[in-house]
């Protein structure tokens, strides 16, 4: 550990975030944003029809410096103004979260400044601070991101409980891959929902929840396959589909078991506050069906704006917030990680 450290109230935190092909970073006045920049590889990783580890992390060495420039600026704040440094350690690429982590090692050790190590599932949870000044735990939220999918009951600022997960994909993995299967563009969630608006969700695909058993468990495998198995078996019979239908039926049965299973724990637990996390928190259709399930409910639902659900350093910045507040610092030995544990 270097320096010692008064904890401000209200600190300045700077967010840098590399986890995959967006370089982004961003600077909050405790929990007030001042400034987000996100500078993004997709189109170059679209070439190639996903991330390619190598070019995102060419991609955040070129462009690291120029985003935090940028966000300083943008929020008018100088170097010398910060009170902190937070950066994604993991999970993600680990060549791509390198580049992120040196970077703010870097900058905090020569500024004489904390240093804070945010596991990147934490930051999609605490994005919604940002967007509610007056959220407080306890409350549920439903995370769903290309790597995660759960309910979670967050306790207090630092501690959450599990109450179910998926049992194999997530639910972004699982948009993507049926992406893939429609013959669509990287990103594929966005492009799912784009072409579902045309669609009617008309084919019973199975819905994305196991069944019969004691554990709240969610079912993206299954899911998928019958996506695959409904094309394949159109194709083999000489008959063609309608992809805006089969991308409708996929995203109703995808997001409603998350939908309802959402508020179905929320009315459990007692909780009277609803949040959500993660790249398919960005969905319009996810988005519509939780604000009209929670209304129904009584319930209050707050949303990150989509732009703070995707990856981003707001939302780093907030949860490194969390753990400044808690003295939660790390030392020049912290190391990047491919994999956490959601915890």
């Amino acid at each position: 550990m270097y320096g010692n450290f008064k904890i401000k109230e209200n600190p300045i935190i700077l967010g840098i975030e590399s986890s995959c092909d967006e370089t982004a970073a961003a600077v909050i006045y405790g929990r007030k944003l001042l400034s987000s920049v996100i500078i993004s590889s997709a189109t170059e990783q679209a070439k190639y029809g996903g991330v390619v580890p190598e070019i995102a992390s060419r991609a955040h060495t070129e462009a690291v410096d120029e985003a935090v420039e940028r966000a300083l600026t943008q929020a008018g704040i100088r170097l010398e103004e910060l009170d902190a440094v937070a950066v994604t350690y993991g999970a993600g690429l680990l060549g791509a979260l390198l580049v992120g982590l040196s970077f703010a090692k870097s900058l905090a050790y020569s500024l004489n400044i904390p240093l804070i190590a945010v596991n990147h599932i934490r930051g999609h949870l605490a994005a919604s601070y940002l967007c509610d000044e007056t959220l407080e735990p306890p409350y549920i939220t439903l995370l769903a991101s290309g790597g995660h999918t759960a309910i979670l009951y967050t306790k207090n600022y630092t501690e959450f409980e599990v109450l179910g997960g998926t049992s194999d994909d997530a639910a972004g993995e699982a948009f993507d891959k049926v992406a893939r299967i429609l013959g669509l563009p990287y990103p594929g969630g966005p492009n799912i929902q784009r072409l579902a608006e045309n669609g009617n969700p008309v084919i019973p695909f199975p819905q994305a929840l196991v069944k019969n058993t004691c554990k709240l468990q969610f079912s993206y495998s299954g899911l998928k396959t019958a996506v695959i198995n409904y094309c394949h078996n159109a194709e083999q019979k000489g008959g063609k589909i309608n992809p805006a239908d089969v991308a409708a039926s996929f995203q109703r049965s995808a997001i409603e078991p998350l939908v309802k299973k959402t508020v179905e724990c929320a009315v459990s637990r007692g909780a009277d506050t609803v949040t959500a996390g993660g790249g398919v928190a960005a969905n319009d259709y996810l988005r519509t069906a939780l604000a009209s399930a929670c209304s129904k409910a009584g319930l209050k639902l707050i949303l990150p704006e989509k732009k703070f659900c995707t990856d981003n350093a707001a939302m780093i910045a907030a949860e490194g917030l969390i753990q400044y507040r808690t003295g939660n610092f790390a030392d020049m030995s912290i190391n990047a990680c491919a994999r956490i544990a959601l915890k």
